[in-house]
């Protein structure tokens, strides 16, 4: 494969952008051509993220030129960028969740009948967009907030495509999608180069560059580094022009574990709903157990039963041999309990993005801190420093709202105020989506020196190299329930995709239970 030689659609000249003494892109050149994927790698904080703003009109650039198909433009606001046909679909999705599915996707220029939106026309426009992406099962009628992240996703990508675009901006646009999602929308993207698009992917997730791009181009630090045909470097170059340095192993080692320990979490018999059933299942101090299976097999629900945000939930959960009464999260983070739970979405459940970075990483601690009715804030600000340095969040200010970080560091927020807590079982749901190759194995020596201090960990991830890398034993869910246990090496890519489908595997895996009291 090699780089197209057409004219480029796109082309950014000398582009440069500041937030107050950071800069965050320097002087950079870039271009695509038409009737291609062009992949933009680099870490969080490369400067990904204000490349695309300024591409599609949300940031103006201080200094630059960008020319699109010839012309040199300047874009004020994204509608000017949506007029010349550059459209976005941003990891934080901009669906709103109270309004339906057919009002999001036609919520610019609505089909309109005698002054007044077309109702009919409406559904009809949306039913056709969400055939085009291969979600005929959506209800256009349906509340967006109604619909899980992955259909959301769908929406948004829907919602892009009604605006008929030359030029397709995804950032990070299948992190939150189910296995078949993502294989339509591979083939959606594959047809619009086909029919002449240019399309920009932002992706952390290297099986999908591969897959996907025709060119790859990389940034570090806000400049830009080079850019080369898919498949002219190996996985390990690429990442060490990311990053800036050699790679090292991604995944600490696992530490060699001779007999079952006593479980700090034990499951027995716990279903709700349709969604989970019978689940049993023990996670000892200083384990790493992962759920597995295809997206929607009830592993988030399995997290959320067990920090007391569902209802109605059957079976016993005990923690260090006690039975655990966990109604609520209030509940489950009682020092008594000792749970928190690092949420699926940082950008709507595990963050408040106009309050400062400190406030949040506090959140959790305000009332232990407290003396009376008054917050102590020197030990505030003491807990808040000793987390920006345990975590390495690279900040700019304590006080800047959370929202100016990276993907990446606002992760490490969400993981740092729950550490607060003092938290010795930790539930992670798919904690590395969409953070970039440096931050994610920080995350997980992060992840192996809490186990190895003593905190149990349950682990979904929809990486199968995660389950592989990090896990002590992997909790394989299917159909709400777990089908299968494989530790050691039978803990391969292999036997989690057999076990996925719940079909017969051909390495061993453990017949028994994980850990017993």
């Amino acid at each position: 494969m090699t780089i197209a030689t057409t004219a480029p659609r796109l082309k950014l000249s000398g582009i440069s952008k500041a937030y107050g003494g950071v800069r965050a892109l320097t002087d950079v050149e870039f271009s695509a051509a038409p009737g291609s994927i062009h992949a933009v790698l680099g870490e969080n904080g490369a400067g990904k993220s204000t490349l695309i703003k300024i591409i599609s009109g949300v940031v103006v650039p201080d200094q630059g030129t960008i020319t699109f198909e010839g012309q040199n433009v300047r874009f004020a606001t994204p509608k000017d960028a949506n007029n010349v046909g550059i459209v976005s679909v941003f990891q934080e999705l901009s669906v709103l969740p109270d309004l339906s599915v057919a009002d999001n996707i036609s919520i610019v220029g609505p089909p309109k009948r005698m002054g007044l939106i077309d109702q009919r026309a409406q559904r009809r426009r949306a039913e056709e967009l969400l055939a085009r992406v291969g979600c005929e099962d959506i209800n256009p009628l349906e509340r967006v907030r109604n619909l899980p992240l992955s259909r959301r996703q769908m929406v948004e990508i829907a919602k892009a495509l009604g605006r008929d675009p030359k030029l397709l901006i995804l950032d990070e646009a299948t992190s939150a999608l189910t296995a078949s999602d993502v294989e339509r929308v591979y083939e959606i993207l594959h047809k619009l180069r086909r029919d002449g698009l240019t399309l920009l992917y932002i992706s952390h997730r290297m099986h999908e560059i591969q897959e996907l791009a025709d060119t790859i181009s990389v940034f570090r630090n806000g400049r830009y580094v080079s850019s080369f045909a898919t498949g002219d470097k190996t996985e390990d170059e690429v990442v060490q022009m990311m990053i800036g340095r050699e790679v090292t192993s991604v995944y600490p080692p696992k530490p060699v574990r001779t007999a079952p320990v006593k479980p700090a979490l034990e499951v027995k018999n716990l279903s709700w709903t349709d969604r989970l059933k019978n689940i049993s299942f023990g996670v000892g101090p200083g384990e790493i157990v992962g759920l597995g299976g295809l997206d929607g097999q009830g592993q988030r629900e399995l997290l959320l039963a067990l920090f007391g945000v569902l209802k109605s939930v059957e079976g016993q959960v005990t923690v260090n041999g006690r039975n655990a009464k966990v109604s609520s999260p209030r509940a489950a983070t009682r020092s008594s309990v000792g749970m928190a739970l690092i949420p699926e979405d940082r950008k709507t459940e595990g963050l408040m993005l106009p309050m400062s970075i400190g406030d949040n990483i506090s959140l959790t601690i305000l009332g232990r801190i407290a003396k009376g009715f008054v917050i102590d804030r020197s030990e505030e600000a003491k807990r808040i420093a000793e987390m920006i340095q345990k975590m390495q969040i690279k900040i700019g200010a304590v006080g800047d709202a959370v929202g100016t970080l990276s993907g990446g560091n606002q992760q490490k927020v969400v993981i740092a105020k729950w550490l607060l807590t003092g938290a010795k079982i930790l539930l992670l749901n798919d904690p590395t989506r969409g953070i970039d190759v440096g931050t994610k194995q920080e995350i997980y020596r992060l992840l192996r020196n809490l186990a190895d201090a003593g905190t149990a960990i349950v682990l979904y991830s929809t990486d199968y190299d995660e389950l592989i890398g990090c896990c002590d034993r992997v909790l394989m869910l299917y159909d709400g329930s777990i089908v299968r246990t494989l530790e050691g090496d039978a803990i391969s890519e292999t036997n989690i995709l057999a076990s996925s489908f719940n079909l017969s595997v051909g390495a061993k895996t453990s017949g028994r239970e994980p850990v017993s009291a």
